[in-house]
């Protein structure tokens, strides 16, 4: 019988808005993360606030944005209307207060709900706002939520708008870190998605004349694409669409300035008007996936009133554009029906070139029809799920899941019995999965997709992350490449890498891969264990703990046992994100790390070789701990 606990008045809380937003604070802004992740809460917090001003643009007030990000400090600046004076508090610390709910002053905004700054407030160890409007200011500070500095109005010689300062609550969000790269493409895409507006970060000016071409002409080298850009703009809708050389299809999606990662039902319309659009136009009932093979594209549309599935606006669930619009689907359909055929029929050369892209896809498709069938048996007979893949319980695309478990899904691939066992009992069951891999993969750089159907190791990872039909059926929300710190493991890392590059790029651009930090060493005395995760934090342990202390040098992830591994791989997991910068050109990456070039790699190796000279080892002792301490650099 369950314990008799006394149920009365006393039981029922009443939160305010800081401590529930404090206490549940996935409910607001998703996963917390460190940063490793494009979208941690850190970066969710940057955007609410851009939102705001973003918003102010959209209106017609302010065609710039100051931005100023520091390691934990981010200082907004915007020259839209400001906040009104006697509002200012409110609007920052009432939930369900906000400027948003009146569709005269605001259409077709982000949010409507008056949630997201207070939720930045309340989860920032500081946080100021500063309103200037007419001639006049306000500010006021907060400390994790809570009012400590209410100043009075003040006369002011500045431009109309308002400022926003916060630091991400350290508590929160633990050793938490901004990765630049996260958060330019997060500014660009502001830039893309409002054309004329120019936004200043960190001394750096982010501008966009033609919109979604210019997002398109950043994610897609000139040499790859294989037609020129199709640019299509009409009331509340603008597309990009090009095919290109790799694997996969790639989406840049967006709501009302919102980048819908995970998409949602204008994306849905997206990619099936485009199949419907091309079927009419050539008179041929091309299969649907040889005509988005290859297809890298982008859609943002304005609607009234969005719908979201989550309260961080990561897909879209509205059916409609506005109460009494008609469905996206037809709303999108009738768009490219219109627009993407009078295209084709007006440039006879780009509807050349799409037709030979079809063709290629549909050839190379019925080439491995055979195989695949062949493959998929195999898989099933090699029973997956015992032999490879240790799973977890709560799977990325199981829309019935707990949407902040979800989002922390993760797939380890090991190498190794010992370092997958390791792994395998140290884990979250509920949200950690592991799949081990048997010995070194195949280097397939330059080979076509009909080698991952004939290998046996990349169709059973293919088959565990379920992407055999495209990543948006990914199971997991973050692919990790977990191998040892040595020259076999360092090797592993790449061919995994070039496997995922080769054949899946859009998986690596979405930010799903990463690599799995884990330390080098272990400093401990009677009193204290301290992890080290490079030769200066060594120094430093040995300085805190003594030079008597015991140091471990762990040259394999098999040689941490299972109680230590789950120190690694739980809260304080240290990741690092696998990022493709604009200038990567992933042909080019792969053919000089992973192709024929031998003497260039030598001639780089030697270049940026680090060769500690002319070092005198008179005590043997001595000598081996120098020798240790090169090992590990």
């Amino acid at each position: 019988m369950a314990e008799n606990v006394q149920y009365t008045e006393d039981s029922i809380k009443s939160l305010d808005w800081r401590e529930h937003i404090r206490l549940r604070p996935g409910m607001y802004i998703g996963k917390l993360g460190d940063g490793s992740a494009q979208d941690d809460g850190i970066y969710v917090l940057v955007k609410e606030i851009l939102d705001n001003s973003i918003d102010e643009h959209m209106m017609g007030y302010g065609r710039t944005i100051d931005i100023k990000i520091s390691e934990h400090r981010v200082e907004v600046r915007d020259y839209g209307r400001g906040i009104p004076l006697g509002k200012v508090i409110d609007c920052v610390s009432k939930i369900n207060t906000g400027g948003k709910y009146d569709s005269g002053a605001f259409q077709k905004s982000v949010g409507l709900n008056g949630v997201g700054t207070k939720a930045v407030n309340a989860l920032s160890e500081y946080f100021k706002v500063q309103s200037y409007r007419d001639g006049e200011t306000k500010v006021a500070e907060f400390e994790k939520g809570v009012l400590v500095n209410d100043q009075a109005v003040t006369k002011s010689s500045d431009r109309n708008g308002t400022k926003i300062i916060f630091s991400p609550d350290g508590s929160v969000f633990k050793n938490y870190h901004f990765i630049p790269e996260y958060l330019e493409n997060q500014i660009w895409n502001y830039a893309f998605l409002n054309a004329g507006l120019t936004i200043n970060y960190n001394g750096k000016k982010f501008y966009s004349e033609k919109g979604l071409y210019d997002l398109l002409q950043r994610k897609v080298d000139e040499e790859s694409a294989r037609y020129p850009i199709i640019h299509l703009k009409g009331n509340d809708i603008e597309v990009a669409i090009t095919h290109s050389n790799q694997y996969g299809e790639e989406y840049y999606s967006f709501v009302n300035g919102q980048f819908t990662t995970q998409g949602g039902t204008h994306l849905a319309a997206f990619r099936e008007a485009i199949v419907k659009t091309v079927r009419e136009f050539y008179k041929k009932d091309y299969d649907a996936s040889d005509i988005r093979q290859s297809v890298v594209a982008a859609i943002a549309v304005r609607v009234q009133e969005p719908v979201f599935e989550s309260q961080t606006k990561t897909k879209l669930g509205s059916q409609t554009t506005g109460p009494d619009g008609p469905t996206l689907r037809t709303f999108v359909n009738d768009f490219l029906k219109v627009e993407l055929d009078n295209y084709l029929h007006k440039n006879p050369a780009v509807a050349d070139a799409l037709l030979k892209r079809i063709l290629q896809s549909e050839r190379e498709r019925k080439e491995i029809s055979g195989i695949k069938k062949l493959a998929n048996e195999r898989a099933k007979k090699a029973n997956l799920h015992n032999k490879k893949l240790r799973d977890c319980r709560v799977h990325y695309d199981d829309a019935k899941g707990d949407e902040e478990k979800k989002n922390n899904t993760m797939l380890f691939i090991t190498e190794g019995d010992s370092a997958s066992g390791s792994i395998t009992k140290s884990r979250d069951v509920q949200t950690q999965a592991v799949f081990s891999l048997r010995g070194k993969p195949l280097n397939c750089f330059g080979m076509t997709k009909k080698v991952v159907y004939e290998n046996e190791e990349f169709n059973l990872l293919q088959h565990a992350l379920n992407i055999e039909d495209g990543v948006e059926n990914l199971r997991y929300r973050k692919i990790v490449i977990a191998t040892d710190a040595d020259v076999d493991g360092m090797h592993i890392r790449l061919l995994v890498m070039t496997y995922f590059l080769q054949f899946f790029p859009d998986l690596v651009k979405n930010g799903h891969l990463y690599i799995l930090d884990t330390p080098l060493f272990r400093v401990r005395n009677k009193k204290e264990t301290i992890y080290c995760y490079t030769d200066e934090e060594r120094q430093r342990a040995i300085h805190k703990l003594g030079k008597t202390a015991e140091i471990t040098r762990f040259k394999g992830l098999g040689e941490i046992s299972p109680g230590e591994f789950g120190t690694f791989i739980g809260e304080d997991i240290r990741l690092e994100p696998i990022i493709l910068n604009k200038e990567t050109k992933i042909a080019d990456l792969l053919g000089f790390y992973m192709g024929k070039n031998t003497p260039d790699r030598q001639n780089f190796i030697i270049d940026n070789l680090k060769i500690e000279k002319d070092i005198v080892h008179d005590d043997p002792a001595k000598k081996a701990e120098e020798e240790d301490e090169n090992e590990a650099a």
